[in-house]
């Protein structure tokens, strides 16, 4: 069995959960849920290593390669790791001595729908 399929497997099967908010209130669950998404995208280290991780070679990264980009020790990039697989945000997989993280999909597709504009205008002094 490949990696891809894999990686399938290991997500998060729940699918993209919201309306724009423009178009309807959130629910109670569904707001508690995307708010720890955001919580642990509030922190600068973890919008990064997020970032790093999405933009890896084939979407997944060791954690091995995600220490040296920044100036914090190794347990607390573990720390901040743990937090985005807890908000749901990456999944993980140990390999021999190695843990390799992955950004789950269906996560970012849920905090985009949530805030999709759809029908409002773009551009510079849209309203």
């Amino acid at each position: 069995m490949s990696k891809s399929k894999l990686r399938v497997l290991a997500q998060d099967d729940q699918a993209v959960c919201c309306s724009p908010m423009v178009r309807e209130p959130l629910g109670e669950g569904d707001a508690i849920d995307l708010a720890r998404m955001f919580k642990a995208l509030s922190d600068p280290v973890r919008l990064r290593l997020l970032s790093l991780i999405a933009s890896h070679e084939d979407g997944e990264a060791c954690v091995c390669d995600l220490t040296g980009p920044f100036d914090v020790s190794q347990p607390t990039i573990s720390h901040h790791l743990k937090v985005l697989r807890e908000a749901g945000l990456v999944g993980s997989e140990r390999r021999a001595t190695w843990v390799y993280y992955w950004v789950l999909p269906t996560a970012l597709a849920r905090l985009s729908s949530l805030l999709q504009t759809s029908d409002a205008p773009t551009g510079v002094g849209a309203r």
